[in-house]
């Protein structure tokens, strides 16, 4: 019997089509960036494993794993998606006709 041996590599990837080619698990939309969130939050992998069982453990580490290594640009990517919530959130709370 041979073990399956997986290139680590390849369990994040990013493409303009997808999730603004932000980092992201492969096989799925979610982002190196939720998931770094949700770690931030106080959850460790196997937590956010419960909160995505479709999501294989070792992808769950592979995505920690690549923003302690590129925490910057994680980071900004953050920091951006915030500033978008908050100038989106303003928009649109005003009444129609008053957007400037």
């Amino acid at each position: 019997m041979t073990a399956t041996v997986i290139d680590i590599g390849t369990l994040i990837i990013s493409s303009p089509e997808t999730c603004g080619n932000r980092p992201r698990i492969a096989g799925t939309r979610i982002t190196v960036g939720r998931i770094a969130t949700l770690w931030k939050q106080g959850l460790n992998a196997e937590a956010i494993q419960n909160e995505y069982p479709h999501i294989e453990l070792a992808k769950i580490y592979a995505a920690l794993a690549y923003y302690h290594a590129n925490r910057e640009e994680i980071e900004q990517l953050l920091a951006q998606d915030q500033t978008d919530y908050q100038r989106y959130s303003q928009l649109y709370s005003q009444p129609p006709g008053s957007h400037s």
